[in-house]
């Protein structure tokens, strides 16, 4: 018998939010016949988007002159309201334009010079000079907000820290690129992440950053991090990253399968634990005795594997290196299990570095060192904001408005975190 075909299911529409303005269109029937009763009506909702609004923000000033305006020089002057704060008051770009520009380039990825071909599709001229200029100037306007992010970052006492490159041009080398580095702290408890570009790779970068910083920090097996580790009379307790140490045995399955198999599982029923953890919400204390009681069993097992393995497999092979990067950072891989609020591995902190990678294919290198700062300044608020579902655009429109005047003794209310 022909198989019946089966029923093909109706698509689910996206729900449209009830928040989004509605702009009513009524369509009647043509020829309607006298005496026609309305007893109901079809509603239909389609989203559409209107082009780029630009318009020209024109302050009108009126001025009044005191007393009889005909003898000007026996009163007091002239009367005249104070201009509204601006961002850059020599400039004639608003707070809007303002963050547009920035939200496009940093969230979304898009270049000055295509939002200067936008722009020109719709009847602006904007050179990138003019565009640039606007940018530093935000960016000397923010940096005050983002010193006190930086401050509110290492107040915390769980801190996880990677590093990405990024190419910059340099003066000295007018034919080639400079490698430097973006470092990335993020505080996963108050959902905070600071960038902090360096021109290099060294030790010193983290050890300069976190001077005061005292309490614990996950990171991976880089060497520059070692001199932080309890050396000192401010100690910082250093965790390491299970899924760096996967990732090791993941590039071993070519090399020694069965070996990378075994080690692989072990990981994921670690792993399998902490899903357990996040759908039940286990508080702090429960999520230490259920690590304590179910994953130190399995990471007790997977320790004494590793020893014995070691001495089984060839040091340079994939499987040999997995081994030794794992045997050499277990106390560390472990001691996500002493505290509830540590979690197992830096995938978190990789998430917020996965804009700048972005970034890289779009537009390839910051044009200076300076450029690269400011663009870990802006990575730092917008990464922040992602974390904690604050609208970047909102946000920024708000904080250039409302920061020219600002005491700077409470910048910290300007911080895009949710307000408690």
């Amino acid at each position: 018998k022909p198989s019946k075909p089966t029923a093909k299911s109706k698509p689910i529409r996206t729900e449209i939010p009830a928040d989004l303005p509605r702009v009513q269109e009524i369509i009647e029937p043509q020829d309607l016949p006298a005496g026609s009763k309305k007893i109901g009506e079809e509603i239909t909702e389609v989203l559409e988007v209107a082009p780029m609004k630009i318009f020209v923000r024109r302050i009108v000033r009126p001025k009044y002159a005191l007393g009889d305006v005909g003898d000007l020089d026996q009163n007091s002057g002239v009367v005249i309201a104070e201009l509204p704060c601006l961002p850059l008051p020599r400039s004639n770009a608003g707070a809007s334009l303002l963050s547009r520009l920035q939200v496009s380039k940093w969230v979304d990825h898009l270049p000055y010079y295509r939002q200067i071909e936008i722009f020109k599709r719709n009847g602006i001229k904007i050179s990138s000079s003019t565009i640039n200029d606007w940018f530093n100037a935000t960016c000397e306007l923010l940096r005050p907000l983002y010193d006190c992010l930086v401050k509110a970052l290492l107040c915390q006492q769980y801190l996880q820290a990677d590093q990405t490159p990024i190419k910059v041009q340099d003066s000295h080398k007018p034919k080639a690129n400079h490698t430097g580095y973006h470092w990335v702290y993020h505080a996963p408890r108050a959902k905070l992440v600071v960038f902090d570009y360096q021109p290099t790779r060294s030790g010193k970068n983290p050890t300069h950053f976190l001077e005061n910083f005292t309490g614990t920090l996950q990171t991976d097996g880089y060497a520059g991090y070692n001199s932080l580790d309890g050396k000192n009379q401010k100690p910082v307790k250093l965790l390491a990253c299970m899924a760096h140490a996967r990732r090791y045995f993941e590039k071993a399955l070519d090399n020694d399968k069965a070996r990378a198999e075994w080690m692989l599982l072990k990981m994921q029923q670690l792993y399998a634990i902490e899903a357990k953890i996040r759908e039940q919400n286990f508080s702090t204390s429960q999520i230490q005795e259920a690590r304590q009681t179910q994953a130190m069993p399995i990471l007790h097992e997977m320790n004494q594997w590793l020893q014995d393995e070691i001495i089984q497999v060839p040091a340079k092979s994939s499987i040999g290196k997995a081994i030794a990067y794992t045997l050499n950072l277990w106390e560390r891989l472990v001691r996500y299990t002493e505290n509830g609020e540590y979690l197992m591995d830096n995938n978190p902190i990789e998430n917020t570095i996965r804009p700048v990678a972005i970034g890289r294919k779009n537009y390839l290198f910051a044009g200076s060192h300076k450029a690269a700062q400011n663009a870990a300044m802006m990575y730092s608020f917008f990464g922040t904001c992602k974390l904690n579902r604050v609208n970047p655009q909102e946000w920024i429109t708000q904080t250039l408005e409302k920061i020219p005047q600002h005491k700077a003794n409470k910048l910290q209310q300007l911080l895009p975190v949710k307000k408690t």
